[in-house]
Order: structure tokens, then C-alpha cells, then sequence
């Protein structure tokens, strides 16, 4: 069997779902080539550096990353990771605000989830979205400690059951992987690349040359962190 590799080009139904140690592998992978990816802008006065990767073979779409470092004046590592491993969805209400309704579809396994997340944007003429995904968490407590967190597409057509727990509007797709490891300075760094399509008629060009800005906005709701951020923007 070829390996798994996260991509958005093939929507896998919830019975063709990669296990947890083919998702950690390939989110591994991700993560590790986008230390050769192109450098573009940097925000938030140089905190956050953007970085991306041309449509390959097999890509649905170009990949994104933002990366960027934190001290404790931001938060610890289990403050970040307690944002980005429990209780995602839920937290991605407080820190996107297009996000509107999410809704947990199906629970897999301790580590694995499926979940919808409802979007309602406010650029005038562009209509809700739905992202349906698995989610799945690893972590690894050896130093330096390492949380990583992985979101692929899921098409709930097999299950009508399922496919009543999404909300109904304009499907879109995306993979991404959040990865926050603790440096030997003591601090924290916090990595996220992705790729997504959302769906409708909006054209590909478009959503490339905003998802650097789109993505480096981002916060995780800790309160400190947002505090410094709001006093620096």
C-alpha cells in the first residue's frame, strides 16, 4: 500500500480513514519540508513569518505555513497545547471568527474525531461554507515535548445519518497540521501548514495571495497571548 500523504485532491469517505500512526507519519513529513519552503511576508512586527509551497503532484491545492515563537509572557507549552489539543473546535470559535456553529459528527477513538465546522464570512457575495474533517491529536511527553494536530477532509455521503449533522451551505476542504514543540531557550514554537479549496467559484489565485495574512492573524485565546497581541497590532 502506498503511503498516506495529506492532500485535498482525494476526499476519503469515513470508512477509508488512514490510522493515527499513517496520519502522524505524514503530518511529520509536512511539517519537516516546510523548513525548505519559499519565505514571505512576516506580521505582528516580525513575530510571525509565513512561508509556502507551490501545487505539487498529488496536491489539491499550494500549501501555507506560519510559524512563529513564544515566551511565557504568551503562555507555556500545556497552555497551547490545551488549546489546540482539546477541545479544538470549540476553541477555534474564540480565535477565528468566521467560524459560527461546530459540530461533532462522530467520535472514533480517544485520539481520533470527526467534526463539522460551519462558516459564515463577511465579504459581501460570498456565501456560508462547511468543513467537515477528521481530527486527530498526538503527543509526544519526550524532550522536547511535541503536540501535533491533524485535519483531513471527510465526505459523509456513505452515512446519511452523519451527513444530517452537517449544516447546509457550500462545501469546502482542507488539511492542516498544528505542531507545538518546546525549544531548549525555554520557549514555545507553534507551526501550522495547510492547503484548502473553498469550494464554490471563488478562483485559487485568490485565496493564495490572502492565506499569508489569512493564516499569520491566527491566535490561540490564551489570555495573555491575545492581551499582547491586541497591544501590539
Amino acid at each position: 500500500m502506498s503511503p498516506f500523504h495529506l492532500t485535498i485532491s482525494k476526499i476519503l469517505k469515513p470508512s477509508e480513514l488512514p490510522s493515527d500512526e499513517e496520519l502522524i507519519v505524514a503530518s511529520k513529513e509536512i511539517l519537516k519540508s516546510t523548513e525548505t519552503w519559499k519565505h514571505g511576508k512576516s506580521h505582528q512586527k516580525n513575530k510571525v513569518h509565513t512561508f509556502s509551497r507551490p501545487k505539487g503532484h498529488g496536491d489539491g491545492a499550494s500549501w501555507h505555513c506560519r510559524v512563529s515563537e513564544h515566551g511565557p509572557q504568551d503562555a507555556t507549552f500545556d497552555e497551547f497545547w490545551t488549546m489546540l489539543g482539546s477541545n479544538h473546535s470549540e476553541n477555534e470559535k474564540e480565535y477565528i471568527g468566521d467560524v459560527k456553529k461546530v459540530t461533532l459528527v462522530k467520535k472514533l477513538s480517544p485520539t481520533q474525531e470527526i467534526w463539522s465546522m460551519y462558516y459564515e464570512f463577511g465579504s459581501f457575495g460570498v456565501s456560508p461554507r462547511v468543513f467537515t474533517v477528521l481530527q486527530t491529536t498526538y503527543y509526544d511527553p519526550n524532550s522536547p515535548r511535541t503536540g501535533i494536530f491533524t485535519c483531513i477532509p471527510v465526505d459523509l455521503s456513505e452515512d446519511p445519518e452523519l451527513m444530517k449533522l452537517e449544516e447546509s451551505a457550500v462545501k469546502g476542504h482542507y488539511c492542516s497540521v498544528e505542531c507545538v514543540k518546546e525549544l531548549p531557550n525555554g520557549n514555545v514554537e507553534w507551526r501550522m501548514a495547510t492547503t484548502s479549496s473553498p469550494g464554490g467559484h471563488i478562483p485559487a489565485f485568490l485565496v493564495d495571495s490572502t492565506m499569508g495574512s489569512t493564516i499569520s492573524s491566527v491566535c490561540l485565546p490564551t489570555s495573555r497571548y491575545t492581551s499582547r497581541l491586541n497591544q501590539t497590532s
